[in-house]
Parts: C-alpha cells; structure tokens; sequence
C-alpha cells in the first residue's frame, strides 16, 4: 500500500472523509502542518507518514485505501 504525493496533496488540500479514526487525526495533524509550510520536503514527510501508517495498520485500513486509490 502506497499513496503517491499528488494523492497526498488532494487530501491535505480537499476534504475528505476516513472511517479509521486514528487515520482521520493524523490527517487533520498534516493538513495542519502542510498548511504551514507547502514546500516539496514537507509534502514527502506527509507521504511518507502516510505511508507508514497504512503500512502498519493495512489489515484494518482497506476502505480507506480505496478511497485513496480512487483520487
């Protein structure tokens, strides 16, 4: 499972909606943090925190995988 940074930008920029709680804060904390400072290399480090999360929780992520893979 991996987002791509144009995916990335689309959900820091959009308003989407998650079913995974803890995914939808750490989205909230980034959008925060992107918001602050749009630069490329903070772009990478909100798809690499992404990344790892749905890594460590695929098992339960799925549906917002999905939604990710549809943007």
């Amino acid at each position: 499972m991996k987002v791509t940074h144009a995916q990335v930008k689309k959900v820091l920029t959009g308003n989407y909606t998650f079913t995974q709680l803890g995914f939808s804060m750490m989205l909230t904390r980034l959008k925060s943090v992107y918001q602050k400072d749009q630069s490329q290399s903070n772009l990478q480090y909100c798809v690499d925190e992404i990344n790892v999360f749905l890594d460590k929780f695929s098992m339960i992520m799925s549906n917002d995988y999905n939604l990710f893979m549809s943007l």
